[in-house]
């Protein structure tokens, strides 16, 4: 009881912590909007004191989109420095009030504040284009899963003696792949359709939609991949049960865990953060996803080590036949091939905060990821015997009854 009431306040104190944070790229835009407001108070306070005293002479407050710019004097001299977040120089700004009003900016806002030095632009160059590849490739990844996977679903579909407990719980994972990638695509174009819109700024009930609809996609294929774990362990260790009786509890994990999760995180984000599209990674609410999802892919590391334990167990047993031991060696096999199936390589980002390793991150979650429902569908359909068997039998059927209608029309044009 101690462990998981630590388990517990950690988790609170890990969600607390980080309430108020905001993406670095975007606290430049609330930093601003912040001193927007703040200055659109003190100029409406010295437009009303103007109107009092219509003798007086001077500049009043100005706000240039960057900086407040007090009243003052004619003749007196305000310097001003870079806001906070682009405070990467000390140079100052400076601005004198004259009898026609504010003068010009001693010096730009983008050469004291904004300019980079040559091995800046490089590295921004580079990130651009190494961001652009990831996107265009997982675009290509996600579609080909996407296509593959609906082939595969047809195929089991089609296949009516294929349908059994085990091609139910593909079939589910298979739709959960298909509608991650959907959300990627809609996320995509909703969010970053349009390169001009302040997506730091923009809060609309459509780009929050598509954000949770993205997030249940996600923990959905998450809890998907730990149940085809759990059913290949079920079968390996309980060789005569009936799998039929867990299906609706598999279910209820594939689909029912992550829409309380979803539900849960949606509530606590109107509420307590209703910020932007919802598309936070800093904010600490952001650890009511994680928090199941690396639940899930921990329990799946543990079901796949277990697996593995079972097959290497089994193979070595005298009583086995020749053909149950050549079986087990052909599950041990394509166990190996499940390690990316069952999630098991997020561990290795699992823990670290989302800046961290980002390149290495992106490629492993978007580009590798993109690829995953194309293999799923290749190894649990295109390379399954049984698939092919069937395959291979209708186009026997297919085959001979054409040849038979070819030798009765053969057979009619020689009796006429």
């Amino acid at each position: 009881m101690d462990l998981i009431d630590g388990f517990v306040i950690w988790t609170l104190m890990v969600t607390c912590e980080g309430m108020k944070t905001v993406h670095p790229e975007c606290s430049i835009v609330l930093h601003l909007q912040e001193k927007e407001a703040e200055c659109q108070l003190q100029i409406g306070l010295t437009q009303s004191l103007f109107n009092y005293n219509a003798t007086n002479t001077g500049c009043l407050v100005e706000w240039d989109g960057v900086n407040c710019w007090p009243a003052v004097s004619v003749g007196e001299r305000v310097s001003v420095s870079c806001p906070p977040p682009l405070l990467k120089s000390h140079e100052l700004i400076t601005r004198t009030c004259t009898s026609e009003g504010w003068s010009r900016l001693s010096v730009s806002y983008y050469n004291a504040c904004f300019q980079e030095n040559s091995t800046e632009q490089e590295e921004t160059g580079h990130t651009r284009e190494y961001f652009a590849r990831v996107k265009l490739i997982y675009t290509v990844g996600y579609g080909v899963s996407i296509g593959s996977l609906c082939i595969a679903v047809f195929i089991f579909c089609i296949f009516r003696k294929l349908l059994c407990t085990r091609t139910y719980i593909h079939l589910n994972l298979f739709s959960s792949f298909i509608l991650r990638a959907l959300a990627v695509f809609v996320k995509d174009a909703v969010l970053f359709a349009d390169e001009t819109v302040n997506h730091c700024t923009v809060s609309t009930v459509l780009c929050k939609a598509v954000v949770t609809f993205f997030q249940y996609c996600v923990l959905s294929n998450f809890y998907w991949l730990l149940i085809e774990g759990l059913y290949l362990q079920t079968l390996l260790a309980f060789t005569f049960t009936h799998t039929r009786k867990f299906f609706w509890c598999y279910i209820l994990i594939g689909w029912g865990v992550p829409s309380v999760t979803v539900i849960i995180w949606t509530f606590f984000k109107h509420k307590y953060d209703n910020h932007g599209c919802w598309d936070d990674l800093d904010s600490g609410y952001w650890w009511i996803i994680k928090i199941p999802i690396l639940l899930s892919v921990f329990v799946n590391f543990l079901v796949f080590v277990n697996i593995s334990r079972i097959i290497v167990v089994k193979t070595k047993t005298p009583e086995l036949n020749g053909g149950d031991r050549q079986l087990y060696r052909r599950l041990a096999k394509s166990t190996l091939l499940l390690i990316p199936l069952f999630g098991v390589h997020y561990i290795v980002f699992a823990l670290f905060p989302e800046h961290v390793g980002l390149e290495a991150r992106l490629f492993f979650e978007l580009v590798l990821g993109s690829f995953q429902g194309f293999i799923v569908a290749l190894l649990y359909c295109f390379l399954n015997c049984e698939v092919q068997n069937e395959i291979r039998k209708e186009i026997g059927k297919y085959k001979f009854r054409t040849d038979n209608n070819t030798f009765q029309m053969t057979t009619q044009d020689f009796t006429a």
